[in-house]
């Protein structure tokens, strides 16, 4: 039988709660994680309405990209939409977890989604994060080294992109004193000693410090393990807002808006004028992504994707680039089944549903 708590490791595991805006509050909201999942239930939006659709197809537990709860509340009456949705869910004992910001982040999440939907291909983050890696760099007894890298790779250090087992060596001569009250691994108490070490250096999210320490200090043979660790400035390549790539052909505008309108499922959608000339490199960002046109002129996006652009951000387009924005609920609806691939492939001794419930609060007359 799988505990609540299990779902949401397995879906934290893909999007680090680390990885979240400040503001945000992706987590279990609701429930008590140690409860058996009846099924699972995804949606974008948590409502009174996808509760109720929770309870109505056996789900003791729903997965929203949205969070319910995004202040604080000073109490719980059901004077408020949140409230009710809060006092249903815990009426029926139905868990809400929230994956936001930090799936919105991650290189295989809700833009790589869109990306997916509207055939953008070789998709790369738009605006990478930086200070989000840690070098670690420590001295190792040449006979240890392979044991100590393993141990290090194991708990995740060294993936830089594709590539994983990365790491540096150099082989040097280390130089100590034990103090009397020292057990050495090698030499002798209030002797100096010289060995011959490797200087092994890794590259690892910031966030797995302390299974990393860990690991490491199980590893060594020393009593001592002398190291330093390094917050990097680099842009992490696989953390950050946004994605760019490349249509398979370029496309006039005419054939773009009618591709827009059939991979979104959409009718309609605001835009700014087509630059003059034909459509391949596309910019997306699901949900309110004005914060990134900058960005995505710097990457020479012919158009720019995304939600909830004002009236006066639509003056920021360029000759060269076009924004469009096609609706906040139309860029991340399709987030459902990104929790659908997930869960399936992880649980598949239970239910995961997704929600036929429209949560889209915005209608076009």
């Amino acid at each position: 039988m799988t505990k609540i708590k299990e779902v949401v490791q397995v879906l934290e595991r893909y999007a680090p709660p680390a990885y979240q805006e400040s503001y945000d509050n992706a987590l279990l909201q609701i429930g008590d994680p140690e409860a058996t999942v009846t099924g699972v239930l995804v949606t974008l939006d948590c409502t009174l309405e996808v509760v109720q659709e929770a309870v109505d197809r056996g789900c003791n537990l729903i997965v929203a990209h949205h969070p319910v709860i995004f202040k604080p509340l000073k109490s719980l009456t059901g004077k408020t939409p949140v409230e009710r949705i809060l006092l249903k869910a815990l009426q029926h004992q139905v868990a809400i977890f929230a994956c936001h910001t930090n799936l919105d982040h991650v290189h295989n999440g809700v833009n790589a989604k869109l990306c997916e939907k509207l055939g953008i291909q070789n998709p790369k983050v738009l605006s990478p994060k930086t200070q989000l890696l840690t070098k670690l760099e420590t001295y190792v007894p040449l006979e240890d080294t392979e044991k100590v890298l393993e141990a290090l790779h194991q708990a995740g250090a060294g993936q830089i992109g594709e590539y994983t087992d990365c790491s540096f060596r150099i082989t040097g001569t280390g130089r100590f004193t034990p103090s009397p009250q020292a057990n050495p691994h090698i030499g002798e108490p209030c002797k100096t000693e010289e060995t011959i070490e490797n200087k092994i250096e890794v590259i690892f999210p910031t966030f797995k410090q302390n299974q990393i320490m860990r690991a490491l200090r199980k590893a060594h043979s020393y009593e001592e393990v002398a190291h330093y660790l390094v917050t990097l400035q680099n842009e992490n390549q696989e953390v950050g807002a946004g994605m760019v790539g490349e249509l398979e052909e370029a496309l006039s505008a005419e054939e773009f808006v009618r591709h827009v309108k059939e991979k979104l499922q959409i009718s309609t959608f605001r835009h700014t004028a087509w630059p003059q000339k034909p459509i391949k490199r596309v910019a997306v960002c699901g949900g309110a992504g004005s914060f990134l046109i900058r960005q995505a002129k710097a990457a020479s996006a012919d158009v720019f994707l995304t939600a909830d652009l004002k009236y006066h951000e639509f003056f920021e387009a360029s000759s060269q680039m076009a924004l469009v924005d096609v609706g906040h609920y139309e860029s991340e609806v399709y987030t459902k089944e990104l929790f659908y691939d997930i869960l399936t492939k992880s649980f598949p001794n239970f239910a995961v549903d997704l929600s036929y419930t429209d949560t889209n609060p915005v209608r076009h007359s």
